[in-house]
């Protein structure tokens, strides 16, 4: 199994900037596995945010592209997703993914991490 942990949330103003960290722990080989992080706001169901693969190669949803940067240590089995520029509409529950590649694939998801951003 695999277990994920994030932390980093917090509240701050409209404009600033949090660093939200998952450790990933378990049975698994971090390297290997396409990294993400999703949100999901209050009402509303849960998007993707951001993912980094296995080859490092990132992709952003358009609403965080030139905002956010996503990356991981592979030494520390962390991915971390830097937000900058925040604003209100930021405010969710952010979760991290693991999605484990074949001939396996499985979705690990972490207990999530609030984000709040006071406008």
């Amino acid at each position: 199994q695999v277990q994920l942990v994030e932390s980093g949330g917090g509240l701050v103003q409209a404009g600033g900037s949090l660093r939200l960290s998952c450790v990933a722990t378990g049975s698994m080989i971090f390297s290997f596995y396409t990294m993400g992080w999703y949100r999901q706001a209050p009402g509303k169901q849960r998007e993707w945010v951001a993912t980094i693969g296995s080859d490092s190669n990132t992709n952003y949803a358009d609403f965080v592209k030139g905002r956010f940067t996503i990356s991981r240590d592979n030494a520390k089995s962390t991915v971390y997703l830097q937000m900058n520029s925040l604003e209100s509409e930021d405010t969710a529950v952010y979760y991290c993914n693991a999605d484990r590649p074949r001939p396996d694939p499985f979705d690990f998801w972490g207990q999530g991490t609030q984000v709040t951003v006071s406008s």
